[in-house]
């Protein structure tokens, strides 16, 4: 089911969890092709850039954390989510993990109030900005462009 039929109990929490679902999904869909044209990952220090699996392991696995830390800062119960599959398996997975994944954003949300989105005192720590989410998805879009 997606984001947008479900019933939020605000709006913007339902334009927050529509907007992560599609870009994830179009994340994925980028990833897909990037992995069916042979696309080879530029040499980065980090793991998480190691390969296209390794990178779509950060991906949903960053997506997992954020909405962990989500819940954390809104004051809920500790989530139970399913682990990411790691590289090794994401992407025979890929399908049922994204699922999965979308699922726990929607059901988590779904009756979060406008004034939780606002604390009333700061905490430190990394917090989810879409762009940060999303740049991998352009970065793949760019290593699949044709040179000049």
């Amino acid at each position: 089911m997606p984001a947008s039929s479900v019933n939020y109990r605000f709006r913007t929490v339902r334009a927050l969890v529509t907007l992560h679902e599609q870009h994830l999904r179009a994340f994925a869909e980028i990833w897909k092709e990037a992995k069916a044209g042979g696309i080879k990952l530029p040499g980065a220090p980090k793991d998480a850039y190691r390969s296209l699996d390794h990178l779509l392991f950060h991906v949903l696995d960053s997506a997992q954390g954020y909405l962990v830390r989500m819940c954390l800062h809104l004051g809920r119960p500790e989530l139970q989510t399913v682990p990411t599959p790691g590289p090794e398996l994401i992407a025979s997975q890929l399908g049922a993990a994204l699922n999965s994944l979308l699922d726990d954003w929607r059901a988590q949300l779904v009756d979060v109030h406008d004034s939780d989105l606002e604390p009333e005192i700061y905490t430190p720590g990394m917090h989810y900005w879409i762009d940060t989410m999303l740049e991998h998805a352009f970065q793949l879009q760019e290593l699949m462009e044709p040179p000049c």
